[in-house]
């Protein structure tokens, strides 16, 4: 297929989710950690945390863009791809939700430092734009959807990808990225609410129990449609996978 082809093909399929989100989202009244949610201290300690990855993030994204500005094309659609996926949310725990995150298949492309930046961004436009997450809370969202569930993805998928196995690698990195986003996600709201009884342990087993109803399907289902997403840039962007080198001959 020739370039302009490619370009075309990419921009339509990150343009047609900009519309999913945009023209056909309606306002969400349940959050993945709502504004204000939190307490103040672990608001401040999330945000603290998560910026080092941020700032690091920014950088990997840089230079991948000044080495190689033909991919920033295939950037937006990763970015586009988790914006779509985490804006379909389903009610859950008391002042969060069960959604898929779209995550890994940037983490797979891109890395986990690039995949902070394109989804904080991502959590940042919802709370601004879809009432989804919030600003006080973005630092704690980012961590568990941002970093902790892309760096999970991504060694994933290095560990299986040694198998040569490369599809299982991709579906198995977006399903557990998915997964351990919602557990990290359940360790947060334990912390700032411990159980009157039991504490923090006890706390994590009821918000861990109540999100697994949920988001193991979630989780399934986005390792499934990552690996569609996949075939269809095998078919679509070959030259921007070789460029990535993650075009081989096993795939």
């Amino acid at each position: 297929m020739r370039k302009h082809e490619r370009i075309l093909t990419l921009g339509a399929m990150a343009g047609l989710s900009a519309f999913l989100v945009f023209g056909s989202t309606p306002p969400a009244q349940a959050m993945h950690i709502m504004e204000g949610f939190l307490p103040v201290k672990w608001a401040i300690f999330w945000w603290v945390v998560a910026l080092p990855f941020f700032v690091l993030g920014v950088r990997s994204l840089t230079r991948i863009t000044q080495e190689n500005p033909e991919l920033k094309l295939l950037i937006a659609l990763s970015g586009a791809f988790s914006f779509v996926l985490s804006a379909l949310k389903i009610p859950s725990v008391t002042g969060s939700c069960s959604h898929p995150t779209g995550t890994g298949l940037g983490a797979v492309l891109f890395g986990p430092q690039v995949m902070t930046v394109l989804g904080s961004l991502v959590l940042i436009f919802q709370a601004v734009l879809l009432a989804h997450g919030g600003i006080t809370t973005l630092g704690a969202n980012a961590f568990s959807m941002a970093i902790a569930g892309p760096w999970v993805a991504y060694g994933v998928y290095r560990l299986i990808l040694s198998t040569g196995r490369i599809k299982v690698a991709i579906f198995l990195a977006a399903m557990l990225g998915n997964f351990v986003t919602y557990l990290i996600t359940s360790i947060q709201l334990a912390l700032a609410f411990p159980a009157a009884t039991g504490g923090i342990w006890l706390s994590f087993l009821k918000f861990a129990g109540i999100f697994a109803v949920t988001q193991v399907p979630l989780a399934i289902s986005e390792g499934l449609l990552t690996v569609l997403v996949w075939n269809w840039l095998q078919a679509y962007a070959t030259e921007e996978l070789q460029t990535l080198k993650l075009l081989r001959s096993h795939s």
